[in-house]
């Protein structure tokens, strides 16, 4: 079986890092096939596979690190690889320690992969709404700064999620984004319903650019849009399914980056 495909950011060339979709897993529908989210109703073997199978492709044997994500703005510098039972509750990770893969799950949420290369620190982020105007990418690059990251040689990936085509929201949504700032109405657009629809890839790409970051990179990968390449929690629930699969995007320092 072929390893599974995955989209790799240009900025990040060089270190082990990946975008993956929902190809090249083994788990059988509706959760077909490369379902990386341990708390869906998925068969647990499959998903630690599928979870496997991504950490292969990039780095063979590599220990994958996740967390137990809870949509905050909460990080965890990693230091060394935890049971899996034992993940935290927070958002995102860093590391400088070589040989790890940092992995966070999606599925139209905004997965954040960031790197200074020159200091081999590198960090994920998970950046939902709430956790995304709770500055969640501002405390992993504050964690990445703790650990020796200069934010001007700092560059970030942002990943396949949900385009504002598909993101309409409600007047609740907005009012707190505009009181965070006026400025923020400018990610949102009325849709053919009336109501407006948030760009979060743009926002999460602002926040970035925001702390300092010159190089954002942005995958233009729509996860709603694209049924058979990924998961989207919002076209499950409009579809009245049960559950939904998730996603991984996976970042790290070779070995030999040290």
């Amino acid at each position: 079986m072929s390893p599974p495909p995955f989209i790799a950011a240009p900025p990040l060339a060089g270190l082990p890092h990946g975008f993956f979709g929902r190809e090249g897993g083994v788990s059988a529908p509706p959760f077909d096939s490369l379902n990386a989210g341990l708390g869906t109703a998925d068969e647990p073997g499959a998903v630690r596979t599928n979870r496997r199978r991504a950490a292969d492709a990039l780095v063979e044997g590599a220990p994958l690190v996740g967390l137990h994500q809870v949509h905050s703005p909460e990080v965890v510098i990693v230091e060394q690889p935890w049971d899996e039972a034992d993940c935290p509750r927070a958002d995102a990770l860093v590391t400088r320690t070589p040989g790890l893969l940092l992995g966070i799950v999606t599925a139209d949420c905004a997965p954040v992969l960031l790197a200074d290369r020159e200091a081999g620190i590198v960090g994920a982020a998970h950046a939902g709404w709430r956790g995304a105007i709770g500055g969640v990418t501002d405390r992993t690059i504050g964690a990445m700064l703790q650990l020796g990251a200069d934010p001007r040689r700092i560059r970030a990936a942002i990943g396949p999620c949900i385009a504002q085509k598909h993101y309409e929201v409600g007047e609740d949504m907005l009012a707190p984004f505009l009181e965070e700032d006026p400025a923020n109405a400018r990610f949102f657009r009325e849709g053919a319903r009336g109501r407006p629809h948030f760009d979060l890839e743009s926002y999460v790409a602002a926040w970035l650019a925001g702390a300092g970051i010159g190089t954002v990179w942005l995958a233009g990968e729509d996860s709603y849009g694209q049924p058979q390449r990924y998961y989207s929690y919002r076209r499950a629930t409009h579809a009245d399914a049960p559950d939904c699969g998730r996603q991984i995007s996976l970042i790290g320092i070779a070995p030999a980056e040290r």
